[in-house]
């Protein structure tokens, strides 16, 4: 380096840091496309449960799943507090809950994955300690009574437990219901891995660009537009990790309200 000026030892230093924030700058954006999302540290909460052993009062829901053994939760599942809900964002995200620290807990505290399929309300005639199990900001789990079963002893209606979120254990790809008209598009989503949660969604026609879904309610996103007689592709963005993929030609030009398709990507 013998030589060397000082203004050429400052210019090669600059494009040095240049260089390493590029390939900084370039890694993260590589990181986000494919992001993965992590189990998240233990936190603790309570959980209640509501309706009997058939699980039938958890159908439907605030989430839009509807028949829930149909679309693939199945009975361990939960209504979230309004704090994990987050207006319907919440919907489809996965916890694995164990109860912990009172008698009614089952020995060696067993652990069981549940998935976010309805809100747990508000009860503001109730204390938050004493009736008011989910008034804000409390975080709270009311899980199907199967899936309550699984932890804990029934009969205590209320245990202390320890939470956190995961990815959710699906298989296969995301799926769409198709709900609608000729001008107005409803999409469901559903088995949605990784976060399973949504935050945007846009679709795409075979004869037209991507155009921008509104969320409707719960996991459910529209668009006001003719989209009859074209196949039909989603771009998805994950709510948690931000990531976003694309579902190219869902649904075929012959598609039809009240079916479901089922993409080849998932979040992971």
């Amino acid at each position: 380096m013998q030589g060397e000026t000082k203004e050429e030892m400052a210019s090669s230093s600059s494009s040095s840091l240049l260089c390493n924030l590029g390939l900084l700058v370039l890694a993260m954006a590589i990181a986000r496309a494919g992001a993965v999302f992590r189990p998240t540290p233990w936190s603790m909460a309570h959980a209640t449960f509501y309706g009997d052993e058939s699980a039938s009062e958890t159908m439907g829901g605030a989430c839009g799943y509807g028949n829930l053994f149909s679309t693939g939760y199945g009975t361990n599942t939960a209504a979230l507090s309004s704090v994990l809900f987050k207006d319907g964002f919440g919907c489809g995200s996965c916890y694995q809950i164990r109860c912990s620290g009172a008698s009614a807990c089952y020995r060696g505290s067993p652990i069981i994955t549940v998935t976010a399929t309805n809100l747990c309300p508000p009860n503001w005639a109730q204390p938050s300690d004493n009736g008011g199990w989910c008034n804000p900001p409390r975080v709270h789990f009311d899980m199907s009574k199967p899936a309550f079963m699984k932890i804990a002893d029934w009969h205590a209606g209320i245990v202390p437990v320890m939470y956190r979120r995961v990815p959710c254990p699906v298989r296969g790809g995301i799926r769409f219901l198709l709900q609608g008209n000729g001008y107005w598009l409803l999409a469901f989503v559903t088995n949605v891995g990784g976060g399973g949660d949504v935050a945007r969604m846009w679709v795409k026609g075979s004869n037209t660009g991507w155009i921008s879904m509104s969320q409707n309610w719960g996991a459910s996103y529209q668009a006001f537009s003719s989209l009859g007689g074209q196949s039909l592709s989603f771009k998805i963005m994950s709510y948690t990790t931000r990531n976003t993929i694309i579902a190219s030609d869902v649904a075929p030009s012959n598609w039809n309200v009240g079916l479901t398709y089922e993409a080849t990507v998932n979040f992971r």
